[in-house]
């Protein structure tokens, strides 16, 4: 049984206070931190019955790679201060559940160290683009070349959010223990636009995935440039409060985007049911970070590895009392507004 309280609570106890405060913390009010979160209770589950599920399979293919099921890990900045090897014991973890894992630019771990731990899973590269282009992009290409399928690139960050636990704790972003510290304010090119998605595009002999995508015309813009693949998120809540969930934008992103690439969430998603709720809102998988990160500091890649597994569970199990048998049975008639 999953019970993200109870992890949270341990790793919190295993953390310090500013590490705490920089994972589970958002910007401003922290409204649109609760709101990721609640959410994805405005939607609803419609059930089949009297349909044969006495087998279940989750497992599909992400931009053409398989994967156990459509859970996979988000990425997430300094691993270290959860658990000595932190993104190496989360590759290995994501590896031994077939799920997919995006290595974060600064989850404090070098490229070559966390793809050694992949095995067979699938293993994206998660990245910002510096001021320092040139060393930026020949930075991926080595990456790339070590053997990432994709790359995952965050543009929702033209400055740094908000906030204020971090402030308040004087927390850095990054820290002496990491060979990139500097100020995202500084060192992230903040003049970033689509032409640079096709540029990028171009020039990266892996697909190109656009990440932090709140509104329909920016993914099919993005989609247009090149992109393989939108993640609808809004930085977990940590960039700009009282923007939309991520369960919200949604609709409007695969409708915008159709069939031309795949479209991936994450935000708040901390139950089977959500990444159901997820896929039927047309979704190809969903990234969870923060309960991955709990189960890091509580249990290192055993933390991991339950939080992924226990999901999966969850996953299987409402997919049976959904009267689903495969995830490509999930449509968007499972799913429904709340009071609609």
């Amino acid at each position: 049984m999953l019970d993200l309280i109870t992890l949270e609570a341990r790793a919190r106890d295993r953390v310090s206070t500013a590490f705490y405060d920089y994972v589970a913390g958002g910007a401003d009010d922290e409204w649109t931190l609760g709101e990721n979160e609640k959410a994805w209770s405005r939607y609803v589950l419609r059930p089949r019955v009297l349909r044969d599920v006495s087998s279940i399979r989750m497992d599909t293919t992400i931009l053409g790679a398989p994967v156990s099921s459509p859970i996979g890990v988000a990425p997430m900045a300094m691993q270290h201060h959860a658990w000595q090897d932190g993104a190496l014991s989360t590759a290995r973890a994501a590896a031994e559940t077939g799920s997919l894992m995006m290595m974060g630019l600064f989850g404090a771990g070098s490229a070559d160290e966390v793809i050694a731990q992949s095995g067979t899973a699938p293993l994206w590269l998660q990245v910002y683009l510096l001021k320092d282009r040139a060393r930026s992009l020949e930075s991926v290409k080595r990456s790339v070349a070590l053997g990432y399928q994709a790359v995952v690139l965050t543009v929702d960050v033209v400055r740094q959010g908000n906030r204020l636990r971090d402030v308040r704790n004087r927390w850095a972003f990054m820290d002496e223990a990491d060979q990139s510290a500097g100020d995202p304010n500084e060192i992230f090119d903040h003049a970033l636009t689509f032409e640079d998605i096709a540029r990028l595009c171009r020039e990266i002999d892996a697909p190109v995935v656009v990440k932090g995508v709140l509104r329909g015309d920016d993914a099919a813009a993005c989609v247009e440039a090149g992109a393989a693949g939108v993640v609808v998120s809004n930085h977990g809540g940590r960039q700009l409060d009282g923007c939309i969930s991520a369960v919200e934008a949604l609709s409007d992103v695969v409708a915008c985007v159709g069939d031309r690439a795949e479209v991936y969430v994450d935000g708040g998603i901390r139950r089977g049911s959500h990444v159901l709720k997820a896929l039927a809102l047309g979704a190809r998988a969903v990234f969870v970070g923060r309960p991955v990160m709990w189960g890091l500091a509580a249990q290192g890649e055993v933390g991991v590895r339950e939080v992924l597994r226990e999901l999966a569970v969850e996953l299987e199990r409402d997919m049976a009392l959904c009267g689903v048998r495969e995830i490509a049975e999930i449509d968007a008639s499972l799913v429904a507004r709340a009071g609609a």
